[in-house]
């Protein structure tokens, strides 16, 4: 596993190193280890999956309040998006900031996104899959958002044609 730090402290891309042979490949996606010679404490309590069947739908931005936040690690195993992470640590130099990597099936790339950040992902693609490693259990009556179009923040989606889910769509501007 190779990581790459981003524009945003605890952001991180994490590119796979795929052992490929004549049957194909074999690669590490999550190691504890390798996260903690990286400096990241990381538990998995949580793994889910998504399936988005239309191209150019938005999923997010979501993130849990304390003491319920998450840490995210989100791979594309169908298809592809673009992923994002925005900084909402008031603390942080990098507040309000966002950053966005395309995911794919090809690239094989993972964002890793801390508590405190934002998270939100648009498919690039017809029926893609995203798997989420999560660190704290979901908890609706922490749950919160903020909508995927917010002025304050300026995201560039890749694709204008936005679909979105009644809940993502009303979100409160932030």
């Amino acid at each position: 596993m190779i990581f790459t730090k981003t524009k945003i402290e605890g952001v991180y891309i994490i590119d796979l190193e795929p052992r490929l042979d004549e049957r194909g490949y074999f690669a590490k996606v999550f190691a504890q280890e390798e996260l903690k010679k990286q400096g990241i404490s990381y538990k998995i309590v949580n793994v889910n999956r998504s399936l988005t069947e239309k191209r150019g739908t938005i999923r997010g931005l979501h993130f849990q309040k304390a003491p319920y936040q998450e840490d995210k690690i989100v791979q594309c195993l169908q298809g592809s998006i673009f992923d994002v992470a925005l900084d909402l640590r008031k603390s942080s130099k990098t507040y309000g900031q966002w950053f966005g990597e395309i995911l794919s099936e090809e690239n094989k790339k993972m964002l890793l996104i801390p508590k405190g950040c934002a998270h939100a992902f648009q498919t690039l693609e017809k029926n893609t899959v995203v798997e989420y490693f999560v660190s704290q259990y979901y908890s609706p009556q922490y749950e919160s958002g903020i909508r995927w179009n917010d002025p304050r923040f300026n995201i560039q989606w890749p694709i204008s044609r936005v679909k979105t889910s009644e809940k993502d769509a009303s979100w409160e501007l932030y």
